[in-house]
């Protein structure tokens, strides 16, 4: 199973989607209308708190926006290169180009829609 049919596979599961550095650039950066990516870890409390409310906003949102995660304990370049600093910072991106960004997002339902949703009004 290759980057891109994992990719498929978990967003199939009702999942929000996780990238890695070599499914990034096709999904996201080639990636056409608005994209949010929440660059998130494991180890970070409120990653975890976020991460059923993020599902609930990509259920929200399907079919108008996509939403994906990256794992920066895996894919630490890939966060560097975005300078993300903390986690979790919820990154927007329109069309391949970055729209927005939202660091320490708040753990509940408004707050994270209208993270992800504001800067393609």
């Amino acid at each position: 199973m290759n980057d891109e049919t994992a990719v498929l596979a978990d967003s199939s599961s009702g999942r929000v989607p996780m990238l890695t550095r070599a499914s990034f650039a096709a999904q996201v950066l080639q990636g056409e209308g608005p994209i949010a990516v929440e660059f998130m870890s494991y180890g970070c409390a409120h990653c975890r708190a976020i991460e059923p409310i993020l599902q609930q906003v990509a259920a929200m949102v399907k079919g108008k926006e996509k939403i994906f995660q990256v794992n920066v304990a895996v894919d630490q370049g890939l966060a560097d290169s975005f300078a993300i600093q903390g986690t979790p910072t919820i990154v927007m991106f329109l069309n391949g180009e970055e729209a927005g960004r939202v660091e320490g997002a708040s753990p509940n339902l408004s707050s994270v829609l209208t993270a992800v949703t504001q800067p393609f009004e």
